[in-house]
């Protein structure tokens, strides 16, 4: 599986890369024709890989619920996140896959909840939920480019 974590952290670095520059405002910023915004975006990766991860297997979050609930499916950005809330949503953003890692390798999710994703996807177990999780954020990639791009016009 040392693979698939690669797979789900190597991207995670190039978006922070890609959004190292901005400023907080430009995180924030809800461009025209949009429903959320950068930060939504990057913590809706977090909650989304703790959701289907660690809550299926029936095991508490790693996270604090702020970093959760507010930015499940179908949320939108409930306000203004500030710089020190920016700064650890980007160390959460490594820092849960390196968790993600290590549970596993400690056998935690041995009581994997099978799930069928929105996408028409079975997941059966942490594995199926590990390897699907990299679609989910190559998912959102591309709608952090594309509001990159905006918020920089």
């Amino acid at each position: 599986m040392k693979q698939e974590f690669e797979v789900i952290k190597k991207p995670r670095l190039t978006l922070l890369s890609i959004i190292e520059p901005l400023t907080t405002e430009q995180l924030n910023h809800i461009p025209a024709g949009f429903n959320n915004n950068l930060i939504w975006n990057l913590t809706h990766l977090i909650s989304g890989q703790q959701g289907i991860h660690y809550t299926r297997a029936g095991v508490p979050i790693v996270v604090d619920d702020k970093y959760f609930t507010p930015y499940r499916p179908d949320t939108k950005p409930q306000g203004f996140v500030d710089a020190d809330e920016i700064a650890k949503v980007k160390e959460l953003f490594i820092s849960t896959i390196d968790k993600l890692e290590e549970d596993y390798n400690a056998g935690i999710f041995s009581n994997y909840q099978p799930m069928t994703t929105r996408y028409g996807v079975t997941l059966s177990n942490i594995e199926e939920a590990i390897r699907f999780i990299a679609f989910h954020e190559g998912l959102h990639f591309g709608y952090i480019w594309a509001l990159k791009r905006v918020v920089l016009e």
